[in-house]
């Protein structure tokens, strides 16, 4: 267990001093934000056309109001929680992987939900799209990637028991049991 906490505070701090260096902002963090404001557009535009994106930036053709998708909000902090999460955990490399594949596309389906809500709800009322944004969402998708990482950890293979040190009685034998002789009761 200590080992595992060793491994996640490590990656942990790793990957967050990692993700704000100014040459993966540029390259890595931007470009992936911008990514989801498209997405966002795309989405919001198969019931809503007043809708346009400007780089990380969603914006009401109708209405003007726009939401910027800033550091924080694009899921990346959550996706690095997981990521410790599940790699500082002992488990076959597989089966990180394929746990994190999964968690990204949840993490970032439930961040795109929310953006488009912040979205609607920011033209809607200020005060509520403030509490959303601040209280709300935030918990919800670092509570998304807790329950990621238990579903992914109820539904990992069980490992396999290690047997007993050579010479030593097999599990459940305690050695020789002592017998009361027969008719010495007291």
């Amino acid at each position: 267990m200590i080992r595992f906490f060793v491994i996640f505070l490590v990656l942990l701090i790793g990957l967050f001093t990692i993700e704000v260096l100014q040459p993966v902002q540029e390259h890595v963090i931007l470009p992936f934000t911008t990514g989801l404001a498209h997405i966002s557009v795309w989405i919001i535009e198969l019931f809503d056309e007043n809708v346009e994106s400007m780089g990380k930036i969603l914006r009401s053709t109708e209405t003007g109001f726009a939401v910027s998708i800033e550091p924080g909000c694009n899921g990346v902090e959550a996706l690095i929680i997981l990521f410790a999460a599940m790699f500082a955990f002992p488990a076959p490399l597989k089966h990180k992987l394929i746990g994190f594949a999964i968690g990204f596309v949840a993490i970032q389906s439930l961040n795109l939900v929310r953006i488009i809500s912040l979205f609607y709800m920011g033209q809607w009322n200020m005060t509520w799209f403030n509490w959303f944004h601040l209280y709300l969402w935030q918990a919800l998708i670092i509570l998304d990637a807790l329950v990621v990482w238990l579903i992914w950890l109820r539904l990992l293979p069980p490992t396999p028991r290690r047997g007993p040190p050579e010479g030593d009685a097999p599990a459940g034998d305690d050695g020789p049991v002592a017998q009361e002789p027969q008719g010495a009761r007291a």
